[in-house]
């Protein structure tokens, strides 16, 4: 069983949000096999406080406006450290970047497919590229 189109629809229309207001590390899992309750997970980190709680803002209204989806359950909108968004068709994870390193949602959904949020291709590039470049300082030992 995979993520339904509704689904895929919901998740690129959220991660489109979340990257409009500067969510960053932006991963789409498709949870379908293993989580009866939704088909699809967005996780999303913010750098503070006030942006967990902008990014939170926009995926909610952006999915209210353009598909009539409305939250089902919203939790941790008090401490804007970690916002879940319950849509029913997905889950949106909004945390900050420290709480999100902590809890290693992607740890434990490892094995979960990941779903092509079809962002902007040149910023996915630039992503890669910052982080291939990244990776070659460090290995890089010649003087």
């Amino acid at each position: 069983m995979t993520a339904t189109d509704r689904a895929l629809e919901l998740i690129r229309t959220a991660a489109a949000a979340a990257d409009e207001r500067s969510g960053f590390d932006l991963v789409g899992l498709d949870v379908s096999e293993n989580m009866p309750l939704t088909d699809a997970f967005l996780l999303v980190s913010g750098r503070n406080e006030r942006m967990v709680l902008s990014i939170a803002d926009e995926v909610e209204d952006r999915l209210r406006v353009e598909h009539g989806q409305k939250a089902l359950r919203r939790e941790g909108l008090q401490l804007g450290r970690w916002v879940l968004l319950d849509f029913g068709d997905i889950v949106v994870h909004v945390f900050h970047e420290e709480d999100r390193l902590f809890y290693g949602l992607e740890r434990i959904w490892r094995d979960a497919p990941v779903i092509d949020l079809q962002l902007d291709a040149n910023e996915q590039d630039d992503a890669q590229d910052a982080s291939g470049s990244a990776g070659q300082a460090e290995g890089d030992t010649t003087a």
